[in-house]
């Protein structure tokens, strides 16, 4: 019995799913109707639906980014890059009053999404190719990426009334839940089915782990390396389509602002190692669902917007406690003097 429990508090999903229970159970506690679900015109609404909607986006940014971490790298552009997609579609498709599109909307999906795979891969050639530290490589696109939004969307806010644009980030006819979910789940299971058919996920970990002995085993590094971060930019540029769904509207400086810290704390959540190596994105679409349920909850509770960075703060310190294999041998060892001193004192006693 003792082996079985250690051997499920070892498994990945086990601490993200702690955590996530315990999230629910505040909210069951504290937030008012929050099991509730309403059917109303056929579609389903309550706060569990809205998190799990508002939380799509993040999870393919976190899908990406558990790739890209994986490889020992991370990707501090995304938030810019779901800007430009969101920027480009909505000035291609157009802000006509009449509903009207000024171009085909599967055009303006498919330029977004190609200019967010050209950004991914642009970083990918920064650090696969060139050798720069990827916290420098990405930081360029990082602060350049909001100013080519701008430039895309010529400095306003461009607000789409074209009706189908708004399914992307809401309810479409006929489907009861909102359709940024079903995209945000079949890229989960395209991308698992990829990661399992191939040896893709093992030639990541390895390149996460020792990059040079990959290399001398025949890994191209420079490939994966590439790959993971022109997939990063792809996931970007879909949560740039729905964010701005959502709203309806490009905006530049708003849109996916922070994202990118929400992304690596989701993945951090979900136990990969900073480090690279070995990932689970099962987990980091745990720790998306976790990221944002603090998110909502906290505005639920009434806590304001300003210490909401703080509070994810002290959660990333926590994690990386978590993480410190020298912290829990410490704490283990600390834990066994204490056991030890109690056997003592009870065999004293008898």
């Amino acid at each position: 019995m003792h082996d079985r429990l250690k051997l499920i508090t070892k498994s990945k999903l086990f601490w993200p799913l702690m955590i996530l229970v315990l999230m629910i159970i505040f909210n069951i506690i504290f937030v008012d109707d929050f099991l509730s679900i309403e059917f109303k015109d056929g579609h389903l609404f309550g706060r569990i639906i809205d998190i799990i909607n508002r939380a799509a986006p993040l999870m393919l940014l976190a899908m990406g980014m558990t790739l890209v971490i994986a490889t020992g790298g991370v990707d501090l552009s995304v938030g810019s890059t779901a800007a430009i997609s969101g920027a480009l579609v909505c000035s291609l498709i157009g802000g006509n009053f009449d509903g009207t599109v000024q171009n085909p909307f599967i055009i303006a999906i498919i330029a977004a999404l190609f200019v967010s795979i050209l950004a991914g891969a642009w970083n990918g050639f920064l650090v696969g190719k060139l050798g720069i530290q990827p916290v420098v490589a990405t930081l360029i696109l990082y602060v350049a990426g909001r100013g080519i939004a701008q430039l895309i969307t010529g400095g306003q806010i461009i607000t789409v009334y074209y009706k189908p644009y708004a399914y992307l980030g809401g309810f479409a006819p006929g489907i009861p839940i909102p359709f940024s979910i079903i995209i945000a789940a079949v890229v989960l299971v395209i991308v698992l089915l990829a990661l399992k058919k191939t040896a893709l996920g093992l030639f990541i970990e390895s390149v996460g782990v020792n990059s040079v002995a990959s290399r001398f085993t025949g890994i191209s590094v420079v490939k994966i390396k590439f790959l993971v971060y022109a997939f990063s930019g792809l996931c970007a540029g879909i949560a740039g389509l729905i964010i701005s769904s959502m709203i309806r509207a490009a905006d530049a400086n708003n849109a996916g602002l922070m994202s990118e810290m929400d992304a690596i704390l989701a993945v951090a959540i979900g136990g990969t190692s900073m480090a690279g190596g070995r990932f689970s994105l099962g987990a980091s679409m745990i720790g998306a669902l976790i990221v944002q349920s603090i998110t909502t909850t906290l505005y639920a509770v009434g806590v304001s917007a300003q210490v909401l960075p703080l509070i994810k703060a002290i959660v990333v310190i926590a994690i990386c406690f978590v993480q410190s294999e020298e912290l829990r041998h410490k704490l283990s060892g600390i834990f066994s003097k204490i056991g030890g001193a109690r056997n003592e004192k009870a065999t004293v006693k008898l």
